[in-house]
């Protein structure tokens, strides 16, 4: 497809986007937890058979596959993630969420789309659209795919596992995105690895609980929880090679219920990200010898137990379908907006489609904040403190020109592998 041929197609852009806004705003003031986004798919479920898709529902949970054929040509699936996060928003937006539900351990929690995801899927709500109105100007089979459940790190292999290919066909690439607090307008890629794995561990450290004015009876799991603590700090420090990255994070501990008391056990929730199998390997091998040593020294009466609770893979595109999908990208939105991506320590499970279908995969960034905001901040080395990362409660994408980019980007990516076919992907 030429330049000119996608640029007709993009054309119809213009008249969707008032009511992509309203779908962005509809599902920002709805947001719903992994694996509980009834009403999210159920929407982006309808407005696809209304586009003309076969649609199946329910996969792997509430995940929404919609099936485009049209004659002969490769099968390129798109992916969004639809889920929210547990976490009170403070944008101050007039469509802001108040919305509460149970969270994973049953209390009921605030919930948010604080990391895009309702961007993500009014993206492909809009391109899915758009080329099914454009059918004429291209070949082949798109797939369209809704994800639950990725902010768990389950929802893309859960969508497998359920057969997602056996209703869709194996696809010839895997296309997705995600938004960032860089400019709005920019697009920006990267061949190889992407984003970090990331696993997540509940460690339980056992004690031997008594009354807080008798110490000497007990075997305290407060002080054995602070030493581990502090002891995790020199896994990155003193056994990852500078040359190297990783990053260890205890993001929870519970102990105790009053301050009399010593309890009989703690509870940590540590997060371990790498970008490299053989780093991963030493640090959580690092972590375990730490857990194990601790409790040793401090005499605890039975060993701790170390449980994974999630695992992300690394991120990482195919050179030459990046490559590809960069070349295009560049002759769409210029070289002035269309960058290199800098390694992103977050981490997705989009890569499972890829890596179960044994083809390429290529995930890209789009920004998504106010340009002079990311800008100034940038420039005067200010990015951290002014600018709200994703999963802030202040993480708020401005609506244009976001939409319009994020729309344009995959589209421009179905059609460049569409249109050229399976040959061309590891050109």
């Amino acid at each position: 497809m030429t330049t000119t041929d996608r640029a007709g197609l993009l054309a119809g852009l213009d008249e969707l986007l008032p009511g992509l806004e309203e779908l962005y705003v509809d599902l920002h003031r709805h947001p719903e937890l992994s694996f509980a986004e009834h009403r999210t798919a159920g929407k982006l479920a309808s407005r696809l058979r209304d586009a003309g898709y076969e649609v199946h529902t329910g996969i792997g949970g509430t995940g929404v596959a919609g099936v485009l054929r049209n004659g002969e040509g490769p099968v390129v699936m798109l992916r969004a993630d639809i889920d929210a996060l547990p976490v009170a928003e403070k944008t101050g937006l007039p469509y802001a969420s108040e919305v509460r539900a149970p969270g994973p351990g049953g209390d009921e929690v605030p919930v948010m789309h604080a990391c895009g995801h309702d961007m993500h899927a009014t993206w492909l709500d809009g391109a899915a659209r758009l080329l099914a109105a454009g059918r004429d100007g291209w070949r082949g089979t798109l797939v369209v795919v809704y994800q639950p459940g990725e902010e768990a790190g389950e929802g893309a292999a859960a969508m497998v596992r359920d057969g997602l290919f056996d209703r869709t066909g194996t696809p010839a690439v895997v296309l997705g995105q995600h938004v960032v607090p860089g400019p709005a307008g920019w697009v920006l890629t990267r061949p190889g690895v992407l984003m970090a794995a990331t696993d997540s561990l509940r460690i339980v450290l056992h004690g031997r609980g008594g009354h807080g004015s008798r110490p000497e009876t007990t075997v305290d799991p407060a002080v054995l929880a602070a030493s581990v603590v502090m002891r995790l700090q020199t896994v990155v420090s003193r056994e990852i090679a500078a040359t190297e990255q990783a990053v260890v994070t205890v993001g929870s501990i519970r102990v105790g219920s009053a301050p009399n008391i010593i309890a009989d056990e703690a509870v940590l929730e540590v997060n371990v990200r790498t970008f490299d199998g053989q780093v991963r390997s030493r640090v959580l091998a690092a972590v375990e010898r730490i857990v194990q040593g601790e409790a040793a020294a401090a005499g605890a009466p039975r060993p701790p137990e170390i449980t994974p609770i999630a695992t992300f893979p690394v991120t990482t595109n195919d050179e030459g379908a990046n490559r590809t999908l960069t070349e295009a990208f560049t002759a769409h939105f210029g070289a002035d907006r269309t960058i290199e991506a800098p390694l992103v320590t977050g981490s997705e499970d989009f890569g499972e489609f890829g890596r179960a279908a044994g083809v390429p995969s290529v995930f890209w960034l789009v920004g998504g904040l106010d340009a002079d905001l990311v800008l100034k901040a940038m420039g005067e080395g200010r990015f951290e403190q002014d600018v709200p990362s994703n999963h802030s409660p202040r993480f708020a994408p401005v609506l244009h020109p976001t939409l319009r980019t994020g729309v344009e980007t995959l589209v421009v990516a179905a059609l460049t592998f569409l249109s050229v076919g399976a040959g061309r992907l590891g050109a």
